[in-house]
């Protein structure tokens, strides 16, 4: 059987209405994703009667007995009840009678009852297992769905997201959807007992980040060579929740490759115009982490290479990198000094500019 995608699962659901596989195997690396799937399927299977027909186990925890009992319990005053087991990499690892009990369980399981099966993220999927259930991969988000996504989140909790907030929480919180839906929450919980829509003013006020004093402003003003001003924002960015001097360089140093990416096509002859149409393609494969849209990146590392020349972007690397080991080795580590002195260093000098 194809494994599927989020975005499948939910289109089966739909289509089926209140009839799902019997067993659905949910593994990837976005957990966030699977405690939506896993919502979604409860949802479908027992609706409203979840306080009598839902189970929530972790699969170390259970014998081949309990097991047994807990998959062909009936329902109570319903069809069907549902059953979710985390922690299902761990029957693999150690081949117990456990794991032969779910899949002797798999080759013919109980009409009436929803297993649910939940593979940490980092961990292989049982192929055994994935042969004889309905597999759903759930991995990161692209980088243009997750604007999307929280909209989507923001839905779901009752709450209605300006546009404006949208883009600042993404710029402040970044791509983690964990993050970003936890954020989300505490957002929702102010909202109680109002109808207006959430504003960017509410997220500063939440989340503390103001706009233009976003990690992705120091990084553009630093790219884009506009030194001083990423200087200033180097300590209001640090004073923000789960920011750091290695997050800040780390961000950099992706910025800096794809500039440099942007800059070795140019001295390759590539015309300007088509650079971010390539520079796209270059992401779509490689898929970095913590970006912002891919199609906005690749307009900025084509607008930033035509301020850098090779050389210096290898240089820049070379500092960021020294940066890194030094924030990671100090016994007593100065960020804000290490961060503002790797900025200040992308100034173009006199004889760069001539």
């Amino acid at each position: 059987m194809a494994v599927l995608t989020l975005d499948a699962l939910l289109r089966s659901l739909k289509k089926g209405a209140r009839n799902p596989e019997p067993v659905y195997l949910l593994h990837g690396d976005e957990d966030v994703l699977k405690d939506e799937a896993i919502r979604a399927l409860v949802d479908t299977a027992v609706g409203s009667s979840r306080d009598f027909n839902l189970d929530v186990r972790f699969a170390p925890d259970l014998t081949p007995e309990s097991f047994h009992a807990l998959v062909n319990t009936p329902p109570m005053l319903a069809e069907r009840r549902a059953v979710v087991l985390r922690g299902v990499e761990q029957l693999g690892k150690r081949k117990t009678k456990l794991r032969d009990e779910v899949v002797r369980y798999l080759a013919s399981p109980n009409p009436t009852t929803l297993l649910v099966l939940v593979v940490a993220a980092g961990e292989e999927p049982d192929a055994e297992i994935v042969q004889a259930s309905t597999s759903v991969a759930l991995e990161p988000l692209s980088a243009e769905r997750v604007p999307r996504w929280i909209q989507h989140r923001a839905t779901t909790l009752g709450i209605t997201l300006a546009t404006d907030a949208g883009e600042l929480l993404l710029k402040a919180v970044g791509n983690d959807l964990s993050t970003l839906s936890r954020e989300l929450e505490k957002l929702a919980s102010l909202a109680v007992g109002t109808s207006r829509p959430v504003t960017a003013e509410d997220v500063t006020s939440l989340v503390g980040v103001r706009r233009g004093e976003t990690v992705f402003d120091l990084v553009e003003a630093a790219l884009g060579r506009q030194v001083a001003r990423a200087a200033q924002l180097v300590e209001p960015v640090l004073e923000q929740a789960g920011m750091s001097g290695v997050k800040i360089i780390s961000l950099l140093g992706t910025h800096l490759v794809g500039t440099a990416l942007a800059r070795s096509e140019r001295d390759r002859g590539t015309p300007v115009a088509r650079l971010p149409d390539s520079l796209y393609r270059h992401m779509q494969s490689v898929r970095p982490y913590g970006m912002r849209s891919y199609k906005e990146e690749a307009a900025r590392w084509t607008a930033w290479s035509g301020v850098w020349t090779g050389r210096e972007l290898g240089r820049a690397l070379r500092a960021a990198l020294a940066a890194d080991n030094a924030l990671k080795t100090a016994t007593v580590s100065d960020d804000r000094g290490i961060v503002t002195q790797l900025v200040l260093g992308f100034a173009v000098t006199k004889r760069e500019a001539a």
